[in-house]
């Protein structure tokens, strides 16, 4: 961009803060850019000087100066290929004026970072940029497959984001995990903490007065078992914390198969030739016109390795395995 320009804001970006409304406009502009741009006093709102957690209020101008090297740092989201916004448009499930809704595959990050340029954030770009740039409101890890929400607009994404903060969202993970567990249905409460371990990260149980420990709670449901060699769970999490389904698993004796991070030996010997068996399986929550919006996910291909490895079938399921008449198991 090689112009002044003077935007207005948006009635729906009313409250956005100055440097989330920039990013939405302009995603290869980064965080130093735009900071040297605020300090010398090039961006300015209302005809002052303004800070990168200035709020805007719907009507203000915002005046846009010409960005240095826009050519050679603009994203690769700009412009993505049809390839790519073809293949962006094959994951939807659901899509309407506010809610798109999609089937991440498993290996696909939802955000890009250091050796990461292929990602969904950057697929968004198929459905354009600005304010038609669809939000993500929530997160999945990379090896997850599932149900990805994301706001069509401002106001849909923070009425999104809302419901997934104030426990307003129901989520029905399924994974097959080693062993038996029993009870076969609970709740694991247990703080999680995350640490360095050997030469990784990792989210590890801890005491609930330990520095960095946050309340973490998952709701769990058996659906099925292969003998005591593995079972097929129905996983809630109460609460959202990172690697939280995999640590808790892990932590009670149970690992996710397929998981190099949080496995053990006997997770490993199951896991051969098996990816990540956890999918993200079912999304209820309030719609931000109203009603109820609920979103399915299939089988992803690895999780349908791992059901035929061990004889399970999918429509052995209730659609809520959580709120259907217990049988015995």
């Amino acid at each position: 961009m090689r112009e002044v320009r003077t935007l207005y804001v948006d009635a729906g970006e009313d409250g956005s803060r100055l440097d989330r409304w920039f990013k939405r406009r302009w995603p290869h502009l980064n965080h130093i850019q735009l900071n040297k741009l605020l300090r010398s006093g090039q961006i300015r709102v209302d005809g002052g000087r303004a800070k990168a957690d200035t709020r805007l209020a719907a009507g203000s101008q915002v005046r846009v100066p010409p960005f240095p090297d826009a050519k050679e740092t603009a994203d690769k989201r700009e412009g993505i290929s049809p390839r790519d916004a073809a293949f962006a448009r094959s994951l939807v499930l659901y899509e309407d004026d506010q809610v798109l809704a999609l089937n991440k595959p498993s290996g696909l990050a939802v955000q890009g970072g250091t050796k990461t340029s292929h990602h969904i954030d950057r697929l968004l770009s198929a459905w354009g940029e600005g304010l038609t740039r669809p939000r993500l409101v929530h997160r999945l890890d990379r090896d997850t497959s599932g149900v990805l929400l994301l706001g069509k607009t401002p106001a849909a994404a923070a009425r999104l984001s809302g419901a997934f903060a104030k426990r307003r969202a129901q989520k029905t993970y399924w994974a097959i995990v080693a062993g038996a567990p029993k009870p076969p249905e609970g709740v694991i409460e247990l703080p999680l903490v995350k640490k360095g371990v050997g030469d990784r990260e990792l989210v590890v149980p801890a005491d609930p007065k330990e520095f960095g420990a946050e309340p973490a709670d998952t709701e769990y449901v058996t659906v099925s078992r292969a003998g005591q060699k593995a079972t097929w769970m129905a996983l809630r999490p109460l609460t959202g914390r990172t690697h939280q389904l995999r640590a808790h698993m892990k932590a009670i004796g149970h690992p996710i198969l397929g998981d190099p991070k949080y496995g053990d030996e006997t997770s490993a010997g199951l896991s051969e030739g098996l990816k990540l068996q956890l999918h993200a399986r079912r999304v209820s929550l309030p719609h931000p016109g109203g009603g109820l919006l609920v979103v399915e996910a299939p089988l992803s291909p690895e999780m349908k390795a791992g059901f035929a490895r061990f004889g399970f079938d999918e429509h052995e399921a209730d659609a809520d395995p959580f709120n259907a008449p217990r049988r015995k198991r």
